[in-house]
């Protein structure tokens, strides 16, 4: 095989990668605010945190922490919001490397959300009750001695997500044209509306028009793949039994879990409960996300009340 051929070939092939990536790029908008109101900033390590405050200052501080996915960030807690911020004085941060937050290239870690929600709650709260789901439950309950939480609700909390570390898939998806192009793959709006539809909502029609071009503006912006990178190679799943973390806590723990979940199914919540002797509370008709599917129930698990006809304490 001659070389000059090849290296042509090699060249179009990469220029066209660039091509591609520039466009769909291109395409991508100044994101909104994630909760239809102001965004405010926290100062954190050097990263800019955008966060959204809501509800009277004098009443009990809540903290919404959200999940971690390609598309992640505080807009998760949408639909149950402005319930919560009824009863409670409510601060909803977006993750660093996610929504509205900076997203340096950074080898982000489990340790280093596990000590973003300590000092978050540290900063903006008091004596706060955090509302957390998937991987942020486990950063939240590491983070419990040093944040002073008064208790726990939980959204279908894991410790585990991905199969081991794998450093190549973090080093691929962080290269600057196959990474990128290979993200642009992964949070495409047909990948984000299958993976939503895999494990995300019970309802697919919650994920409207509008659900789904947020959250591919969301994948899109500068510096987007590099958290996730860190999430789908498996460097974000934390070196600790959740079960035993969560037993050691002094304070209430409420788990929530979605009756229908498959990716993380209801016995494993059930064990979950058990070991950590909580309270398990059981949604019919959602998967995951309980708090985004059946909103005003879900706040009256916050608020300690009884629970509405979607759901049952297991």
């Amino acid at each position: 095989m001659r070389l000059k051929p090849l290296l042509t070939g090699l060249a179009g092939g990469v220029g066209l990668t660039a091509l591609a990536n520039r466009v769909v790029g291109s395409r991508a908008r100044t994101l909104r605010a994630p909760l239809g109101r102001a965004t405010q900033t926290y100062r954190w390590r050097g990263f800019d945190i955008s966060y959204t405050e809501a509800g009277d200052p004098e009443d009990p501080d809540l903290l919404l922490v959200h999940g971690v996915n390609a598309a992640a960030s505080s807009a998760e807690f949408a639909p149950v919001f402005d319930e919560l911020a009824e009863d409670y004085h409510v601060v909803a941060p977006d993750l660093p490397g996610f929504g509205l937050s900076d997203r340096p290239p950074l080898m982000y870690s489990a340790s280093l959300y596990a000590t973003f929600v300590a000092d978050v709650a540290r900063d903006l709260t008091e004596d706060a009750t955090v509302v957390a789901s998937s991987l942020s439950g486990a950063y939240a309950a590491m983070a419990a001695e040093e944040a002073g939480f008064s208790e726990f609700v939980l959204v279908c909390p894991t410790a585990r997500t991905m199969p081991g570390r794998r450093t190549w898939v973090r080093s691929l998806l962080r290269s600057p044209l196959a990474g990128e192009a290979l993200f642009n793959a992964i949070a495409s709006k047909r990948s984000l509306r299958h993976f939503q539809e895999d494990h995300g909502f019970y309802d697919m029609s919650h994920a409207d028009d509008e659900w789904l071009q947020y959250r591919w503006q969301l994948t899109h912006q500068k510096g987007a793949r590099f958290a996730p990178a860190s999430f789908v190679s498996g460097f974000l799943d934390p070196d600790v039994d959740l079960g035993t973390t969560l037993a050691d806590l002094d304070v209430p723990v409420t788990v929530v879990w979605g009756r229908d979940a498959d990716i993380l199914p209801l016995e494993r919540g059930r064990e979950l409960a058990e070991e950590a002797d909580a309270r398990l509370v059981v949604f019919d008709e959602t998967l995951l996300l309980p708090h985004y599917e059946h909103p005003r129930e879900f706040a009256a698990v916050v608020r300690g009340e009884e629970v509405g006809t979607v759901a049952e304490e297991a």
